[in-house]
This record gives structure tokens, C-alpha cells and sequence, in this order.
């Protein structure tokens, strides 16, 4: 249904014809001051993914950081990936060095339902992608307001798919989809569900802007981007006013902050609901050679990246050499899917 709904849409589409939402066809031009993403502290290790406590969330007390039973979230049917609108943020200088590998790798497994949100046409994306590519007519800049300007695009893109679930990713995160499976099926797209991995040891300050050149100071979590994160359409719905079109924009001006700290926000502050930790997401900003190589399989997101000045990739031998294939995604690609034609002889894990 998504692919029939997106159809046709591309360079400065409105992605809102069937919710009668703001356009986000003129946020280009306002996109000139420059933000630091936000990075305060690093993510928990994985030798720390037992039972979230309210240490291993930063010193969240009780009262702030509530460890959910799955009891309310079970599900009643099975989910699919035809359940899930799965967004990847890139932009036009990393299609070639980035999005083709996840496009040889695990996009190729859920090229149905994963949408590239980009903000520059490229024909050679366009080919391997179809109408799954989405020119978004943002900045190219790495400000908060072109990257919530590409969130936006990405939330309401999900809106109009019909589809249960929304998933950001980013475009050096590897998707493991039977993984992500798992762990959605264990919730329901019925409840309120915000689901990732925070950066920070602690939820983040900002100050929301009032009128009258006021201020008042907030407190929330969120989760990493860079991890990725999933939102169940029950809590999408509530954060319609905030999130949707030209609103995000103007919601992530409140704090001036990035697009992954404005869903926090959005969530925490203005909707009422939660981040349910999960340490199966996993972002360059935390050691990935921590991770056991018996338990990469398990896992929903991995990365690659530098990290405290050195390579920071999973630890996985073969079947490709560091040299042949850096961010070891290939290789861990050949391990999950060994039928792959471009795989050469796999090992074991």
C-alpha cells in the first residue's frame, strides 16, 4: 500500500494528501543556521544489556524511568515486514559510499518496505530504488533543521502508508529485519511505543522557547538516530500536531535541537509517553567490538564509524577481509544470508 501511496511523489512532494497536513515544500530556504549535533555522553555498553535498571539508565529514578512488562504489549497477531515502514536518512555525497552497500546488503532482503529520504536527485539511486527513493528538496547541511527536515518527510511518508510501525535508521546502520521482527513482535502497534537506544547516561535538559521571549527549562529522553528507533502507529497518531509537516520544524525550533531529540521531545513532553531502552540498537558513538560475535545475530542495528580516534567496527572474521570490506557489513550480511550470489565460501560465527 505504501509503494501505491508514494508513487509519484518526489523532488518537493507533499507527502499529506490524505490528512490534509502542512506542506514541507518551502523548509529549504530557512535552513541556513548551523547546529552541532548534540552528543553529552556515550551510549551503555553491550556487556550491560541485562534488565534495564535505573542505574544502567543514567540514575532514572523509579518515577522516571518505568521497566514496562511486555504483558500490555503482547501482541495478538503475527507481525510481518509488510507491518513496518522502515526510513533510512542519507544524503547525496554518501549514496555512492554508503547507500550502496546497504543496498547490496539488507535492503535488498526488505526493498518493499524500506524508503530512502534524500535531499538531491541522483539517477543512479533512482534505478536501483524506483519510486522507494524520496527527493526531498532539504539542505544538505548537517543542521538541526535539515535533518528535522528530512524527519518530517520520513514521518509523514509513514503516516499515509497505512503500515503498523515506523522505523528510522540512518545510512550507516545495518538492519538485521528477522531481528527487528522479533522484538516488535513482542509489543503492539495498538500502544504507545518508543522504542531505541539512548546516547545519553541521563535524559537531556533544553530550554523550550515560550512566548513573549520566555523560556522554560525540559527534561526528556530520546533515542539515538544514529541506533535507530521505532514508533508504533498509536503514539504516531498523537504526535500528529507536533510532528507532522512544517510542524516538526517549528516544534524543533522550540528547543533547537536535532531531529532525534525533537521525537524525544515530542513523545516525552508533549504526548506523555516513554522511551522503552533497548540495547539490540547500536550506533557508531559505542564500542562495537564489545559486542560478542555469538550474539551479533541477535541483534536489531549495528554500525560502523570511528570511535575515541580509531576504527570502530563489529568484530567478525571472514568471509571478507578488513581490506575488502571495512565496515564488515558484507561480511555479516554473508553470514545471515549465505545464498547470496556475491558471497564468497562463509564461516562460522
Amino acid at each position: 500500500m505504501g509503494r501505491r501511496l508514494i508513487r509519484g511523489l518526489s523532488g518537493a512532494a507533499i507527502f499529506l494528501a490524505s490528512v490534509a497536513l502542512l506542506s514541507v515544500r518551502h523548509r529549504g530556504a530557512q535552513e541556513t543556521a548551523r547546529y552541532p549535533r548534540l552528543r553529552e555522553g556515550m551510549l551503555e555498553k553491550p556487556e550491560q544489556r541485562s534488565k534495564v535498571s535505573a542505574e544502567k539508565a543514567g540514575g532514572r529514578g523509579q518515577k522516571d524511568l518505568k521497566v514496562h512488562s511486555l504483558e500490555g504489549y503482547r501482541t495478538e497477531r503475527s507481525l510481518t515486514l509488510g507491518d513496518i515502514f522502515i526510513a533510512v536518512k542519507t544524503t547525496k555525497r554518501f549514496h555512492q559510499s554508503r547507500m550502496e552497500l546497504l543496498l547490496d546488503t539488507w535492503i535488498s532482503q526488505t526493498s518493499e518496505q524500506t524508503y530512502v529520504f534524500t535531499d538531491e536527485e541522483d539517477d543512479a539511486l533512482k534505478r536501483r530504488m524506483g519510486d522507494h527513493v524520496i527527493f526531498t528538496n532539504c539542505s544538505a547541511e548537517h543542521s538541526h533543521l535539515a535533518l528535522s527536515c528530512k524527519m518530517a518527510a520520513e514521518f509523514d511518508a509513514f503516516l499515509v502508508s497505512g503500515r503498523s510501525w515506523f522505523c528510522h535508521l540512518d545510512d550507516d546502520n545495518y538492519l538485521n529485519p528477522q531481528a527487528l521482527l522479533k522484538l516488535l513482535s513482542s509489543y503492539s502497534e495498538t500502544w504507545d511505543v518508543y522504542l531505541g537506544k539512548p546516547s545519553l547516561n541521563r535524559p537531556i535538559r533544553a530550554s523550550e522557547t515560550l512566548p513573549n521571549n520566555q523560556t522554560k527549562s525540559v527534561r526528556f529522553w530520546f533515542a539515538t538516530g544514529g541506533a535507530g528507533f521505532c514508533i508504533s502507529r498509536k503514539l504516531a497518531s498523537k504526535m500528529v500536531p507536533w510532528a507532522s509537516g512544517r510542524n516538526f520544524l517549528t516544534t524543533s525550533e522550540l528547543i533547537r535541537l536535532p531531529d532525534d531529540c525533537t521525537v524525544g521531545y515530542i513523545i516525552e513532553c508533549k504526548v506523555g509517553g516513554q522511551l522503552l531502552p533497548n540495547a539490540l540498537f547500536h550506533s557508531h558513538l559505542e564500542n562495537l567490538q564489545l559486542i560478542p560475535t555469538s550474539q551479533l545475530i541477535q541483534q536489531v542495528t549495528l554500525s560502523y564509524g570511528v570511535f575515541e580516534n580509531k576504527l570502530n567496527v563489529i568484530e567478525l572474521s571472514g568471509p571478507f577481509s578488513p581490506q575488502e570490506d571495512p565496515s564488515r557489513f558484507r561480511s555479516l550480511h554473508c553470514h545471515l544470508y549465505p545464498d547470496t550470489s556475491w558471497c564468497l565460501q562463509p564461516v562460522g560465527w
